[in-house]
This record gives structure tokens, sequence and C-alpha cells, in this order.
């Protein structure tokens, strides 16, 4: 069957549509969604069986869906119509959300409906939920309705004629300082997330928040005060305590750790650290902690985005130096929403050195990846339970063990932003797969299933996302079940690495020579490729790479 995917961009569920169709044997092409002449256009030189668009922000124009079966995931229950449905939802503290899938008609998420799949809603943000609960029902819904289209009896369901669900603006999202409490300021921020925000002034700055963490023990006599700050946080006195801040952006700019953003602004606010590694023995703001379990280490860094800034990368570095001492199995988890992205790309965008920085940034991960694998001591374990893209999977791959789940999806390249890349990746990929299929993952410069990643030798197990922890766990106790077994690979790693030492070095060296134009010349597409992608510029055609090859 062909099958072409019009979406608007190449989000986290269009990504795992693809992987999916593809790994089912579908011929898949990809349509941006950029003008009606253009979707058209593209769409007739295909002629798909099917169209499917799991994100989309534009009306499907009549001469495409009254040719082509198209249907149109939308993030809402059955009977919920509109922009800003996850939005709406947690604003409104429900229970219960869901998925469907919908046959494109005249009327905006009125046609029939083809498949559903309800989910418990967390109280969280608005981008988590979208990038773990609504992505697995997605992937369900999806199941349902190839299964369902087969079947000449299936009757879909008529949509309730219901009206939109409130159109949510700023007045909506605002907050009020002198009223809201700290737990009110925090859902506003949740339910605003990733898009578009809560808008506010802090000290003198118009901008956008993101990032709420509820914070115990710092307080002031009076709301909005900047009481300290944290890794790039603020925290901010409310009329019964204080919360922290994480990130901001400024109106036509992009998204920054709250310090970078207010920058001398915040001359005399005292930093308020924590450990490197922080306990959790009460509620603040934290990116670094551990869990330790029968001699297993579970290292969890929830850096925002996955993105690694150059300081992060520091911390997390010595903090599994440290964890090693302690334990016989260390388990990589990333964190809530993403294993890794790599390194900051913002924070290149906003530097006045982004040469320098981006220099300083690349090393800083190499240094962490370097501990990892030279680390004879211990046995190590990438758990990817989330996506990872770009230096992020090669920071898993540094592990003697890679896991994932069957949900998550690969980004194993680095060119799309014109990079060569580093993380030892040359050495890692390579060990475990051909050198035939790592060149294609690396210059292809798509995504790839955990099923496929697994199919190729590059990752060793996939859970299933609904057991994942269980399964995980009962993994890494597994490795330390036998005491000769768990010594034997011990001494068999730390003889192959003082056989390979120099090699493994090559290859990090050999692969920052080729970097560092990438960084320093001016004239570099990586500086071009990264002011788009940071300021999210729409696209003037659908990218050459996820067209359809034969």
């Amino acid at each position: 069957m062909k099958i072409t995917l019009l979406i608007s961009t190449f989000n986290s569920i269009s990504q795992s549509y693809y992987t999916i169709l593809k790994d089912k044997g579908y011929s898949v092409d990809i349509v941006y969604a950029i003008n009606d002449t253009q979707m058209i256009n593209e769409i007739d030189e295909f002629k798909p069986d099917i169209i499917l668009c799991p994100y989309l922000k534009k009306f499907v124009p009549k001469e495409i869906y009254n040719i082509y079966d198209t249907y149109i995931l939308h993030p809402g229950i059955i009977g919920d119509k509109g922009a800003y449905s996850i939005d709406n939802a947690l604003r409104e503290s429900k229970k219960q959300w869901g998925v469907v899938i919908l046959r494109a008609n005249d009327s905006f998420d009125g046609g029939d409906i083809y498949a559903s799949v309800d989910f418990n809603l967390r109280d969280t943000t608005k981008a988590s939920i979208y990038r773990n609960e609504t992505k697995i029902a997605s992937i369900k819904a999806l199941e349902i309705l190839l299964n369902n289209i087969k079947h000449n009896n299936f009757k879909p369901i008529t949509q309730p004629n219901t009206p939109m669900h409130l159109q949510l603006t700023q007045k909506h999202r605002s907050i009020n300082w002198h009223e809201d409490t700290s737990k009110a300021i925090i859902r506003k921020i949740n339910y605003s997330d990733s898009f578009p925000g809560v808008l506010d002034e802090i000290l003198g700055v118009k901008c956008y928040l993101y990032g709420a963490w509820i914070e115990e023990k710092l307080k002031a006599n009076k709301s909005k005060e900047i009481l300290a700050k944290r890794d790039g946080a603020i925290c901010i006195s409310t009329i019964d305590g204080s919360i922290w801040i994480s990130h901001l952006k400024e109106v036509n700019r992009f998204k920054l750790p709250a310090t970078y953003t207010l920058k001398d602004k915040l001359a005399g606010i005292k930093e308020y650290r924590l450990p490197l590694i922080f306990d959790k023995s009460y509620k603040t703001f934290y990116e670094i902690t551990v869990d330790i379990k029968d001699e297993v280490g579970y290292l969890h860094f929830n850096f925002h985005n996955g993105a690694f800034r150059a300081e992060q990368c520091i911390r997390l570095k010595y903090a599994f130096l440290y964890l090693k001492e302690q334990v016989k199995v260390i388990v990589l988890m990333g964190g809530d929403d993403f294993f890794s992205n790599g390194i900051n790309l913002n924070i290149l965008e906003d530097s006045k050195k982004s040469g320098e920085d981006g220099w300083s940034n690349i090393n800083a991960i190499n240094d962490l990846v370097k501990s990892i694998i030279f680390a004879p001591e211990v046995i190590t374990v990438a758990s990817i339970k989330k996506n990872a893209g770009a230096g992020g999977v090669f920071l898993a791959l540094a592990c003697d063990k890679v896991i994932s789940s069957n949900t998550t999806i690969l980004n194993p390249h680095y060119k799309s932003l014109g990079l060569s890349g580093s993380e030892y990746h040359t050495y890692s990929l390579y060990k475990r797969v051909s050198n035939d299929i790592a060149n294609s993952l690396l210059d292809d410069c798509l995504p790839i299933s955990s099923k496929k990643a697994k199919d190729i030798n590059m990752i060793d197990e996939v859970f299933n996302i609904d057991t994942y922890d269980k399964d995980l766990e009962q993994y890494c106790l597994k490795l330390l079940e036998d005491e000769d077994s768990y010594d034997e690979f011990l001494w068999n790693k730390e003889d192959y690495l003082e056989e390979q030492e120099e090699f493994i070095n090559s290859c990090k060296d050999k692969e920052l020579k080729v970097m560092y134009d990438e960084f320093w010349n001016k004239n570099s597409i990586f500086h071009t490729l990264r002011y788009e992608f940071v300021y999210k510029l729409c696209p003037i055609q659908t990218p050459k790479r996820l067209k359809y090859k034969g």
C-alpha cells in the first residue's frame, strides 16, 4: 500500500507513524503542508492509496480529500473539536483524555471516526502528555485504523454535532501574581507548555514562561520577587510560597534557560545550589538524581528537551564518576520526555561566541561519553525509554548494553543540521553495525524505530512500553545474577579497552578535526541550519530526504 503522510512538521508522532509504516513494508511519502497547490501537486505525483495526517495545522483542501481517503489524527476524545485540545483538557482538570482518527471532510474535526483510544491524564505539562500518553495512544489508534479500513463491513462512528471547545488566548493563560497560588501558576504554565507559553514580564523583560517546579523552602513577604537561581532556572515568590521557572522565551526570540534570558538583571541573586546528586528529600527544581536498588544505580538526567549544555555534561560526568564507586551496574535513564538530543543548539544561537561555545559543548559531551566508555569497574546500561537524537543516540551507544522501549524513535544522524558529529560515534556505531548500515544511517538522516535498531544490532533489547520499568529492572538484576559471569564480563571489558584505547581516542580526534570548521567557520552551513531550527522557520518545500525514493 502507498501512504502519504501530510504533515505540518516531522514531529515525534509523525516520526512514529513513518517508522511503523516503513517497518510494515508500506511505501511512504511525506508531504509538508505549505500551501494548497504544493500539497495537491505532491500528492497527485505519488498517488497514494490513503493519506494520514498525524500532525497537521492546515485545513485539507477538498481537491485532496474528495479524491484520496484522508485520515486526520486529533489529540482529543470523541466529540472534542478545535485547536489546543490538550491545553483545554489540562485546564479543566480532566481525568481522562484520548485521541481519535477521523476522515477528512468539509467540517473542521467533524469527520467520521475510524479509531479512538483513551488514556489517563497526568497532572503534568502539555508537552509531556503529548510526547508520552498521546504518542502511545496515537500508535494504538494507527493499528486500529489500518485494521478497520481493511474490512468492508466496518462502520465508522459519526462525530457528534458538538461545538468547538474554548479557543484559549493569553487572557485565559495569564498569571495574576497577587491572587494565583503556586499550584495555580504551575497549572497555567503546564497547560501552555511548549506552545504558546504563558506571556508575562520578568524584571522588565516581556517573555513566555516554561518549566515550572514547586519550591518548598524559599519564601518572601511579597509575590513575584526573584529569590534565587540554580542551573539556569530562577526561583520566584508567590502569595503562598515560591516556584522555579526553568526557561523563558522573549517575544520574537527562542527558548533559553531563564538566567540566560535575564542575564545581568540577576546581579546579586544568590545561586542556591544542590548536591551533585539530589536526594529528592523536598520539592524543588533539580536535574540529576539517582535511585539505587540492589547494587544497580539508575542515573536520571532530566535536561529540558533533552538538550545538553556544556555545564550539564560536566555535572553528569561527575555524577557518573561518583556513582560508579557505589554500585556494580549503572543505568543511564535520561529524562521525563527524552533520553538525550545531544548538544544545546539554542545556547549556541544565543551566544556571541557560538564557535567557542559550540566547541566547549561538544568537548564537554565527549568527556562525558569518554567517562562512560572507559569505565571497566561497572557494567553500563543505556535505557532509551524515550526518544533520542543526534549525539544523544551515541551517548547511549557508549554503554555496554543498550535497551529501548517499543515506542522509542531514534535519529542517529547529524547532517540535517550541517554537522558531522562526534560523541565517539565513529567508534560506537561502527562497532555495532556494518559500515554500509552505519553510513546509511548517518547520510540518510531518517528516523528509525527501536525494532529496526534491534534488527540491525544497533541496540540489544526492546521492551514493551507497558511493562518497561519492570523488564528493565529484571534485565539489570540478571547482569548481577552470576558473580563469575559478572566478573568475567568486566575482565574482558578491561582487556578490550586497554587494547583499543588508542583507536577509540583516535576516532574522537578525527571527529573533532572535521567538526572544528563546522563550529568556527562563519560560513559553515551549520550556522544557517541552526538558526532555522532554533527559530522554527517554516520550510519552503518538503525536505528531499523525506520523499519516497522507490
